[in-house]
């Protein structure tokens, strides 16, 4: 679980909105979006290990998928830009989600072994299934909501691999093209959620730079 930011929200001061941009997959995606918004990029696309940015009138903070909710939380960052699965499983963030950005588009889905009933017979016989995943909260919010019961087995690695050797029943992950799913012999039983990269922003930034706030959610908005 991700509790809240010890201390509350820091409202900053100054008059550049700071954007916390997502390292990974994400983030060519970001830099075109930027780009074709009107934001310079060409400092962010070398190969720096600086970590802030100041450019096209934003201040742009580069960091995990992950920690982006928790920089826009806690008021360290104006908006963020994340996956959607991100935000499900840190549900708990306080964040207004203002847009789909509609780019890294992925599936959440239920896999198990190709041609296998181990997931049914497991649920016939004993009641309950194991899934392996980095993802128990939207694992536990889809069991609850199909009304399966789930013994949730996190781990941080190669998920596929858990049902290879016995770990769990099925996984519950995060899938692009589902090479990775054929390539183990696996395959998709189940979409739980389609996911792209959202934009989010703190209350207060909703509030006290609300014409700053929509005016780069409409330009991000408008180039997709």
């Amino acid at each position: 679980m991700n509790g809240g930011v010890a201390g509350g929200l820091r409202p900053r001061v100054g008059d550049e909105l700071t954007l916390a941009l997502p390292r990974g997959a994400l983030f060519p995606g970001c830099l075109d979006l930027l780009e074709a918004a009107g934001v310079p990029t060409a400092d962010l696309r070398g190969d720096s290990r600086s970590l802030v940015f100041r450019t096209g009138g934003l201040v742009l903070v580069t960091m995990r998928p992950s920690d982006v909710p928790t920089y826009v939380e806690a008021g360290a960052a104006d908006l963020g830009i994340t996956g959607k699965d991100v935000l499900l499983e840190q549900s708990d963030r306080v964040l207004v989600e203002l847009r789909d950005l509609d780019f890294g588009a992925c599936r959440m889905v239920l896999a198990g072994r190709r041609g296998d009933d181990r997931l049914a017979d497991a649920e016939r016989r004993l009641g309950t299934i194991r899934i392996a995943t980095k993802y128990p909260r939207i694992t536990e919010d889809w069991a609850e909501r199909t009304g399966h019961e789930v013994e949730t087995i996190e781990v941080k690695g190669s998920v596929e691999l858990a049902p290879l050797v016995g770990l769990a029943d099925g996984i519950v992950d995060l899938v692009d093209t589902g090479r990775t799913l054929a390539e183990n012999d696996l395959e998709v039983r189940e979409e739980i959620a389609h996911c792209t990269a959202r934009l989010v922003c703190n209350r207060v930034a909703h509030t006290l730079r609300a014409e700053a706030v929509d005016d780069l959610a409409r330009r991000l908005g408008s180039v997709r």
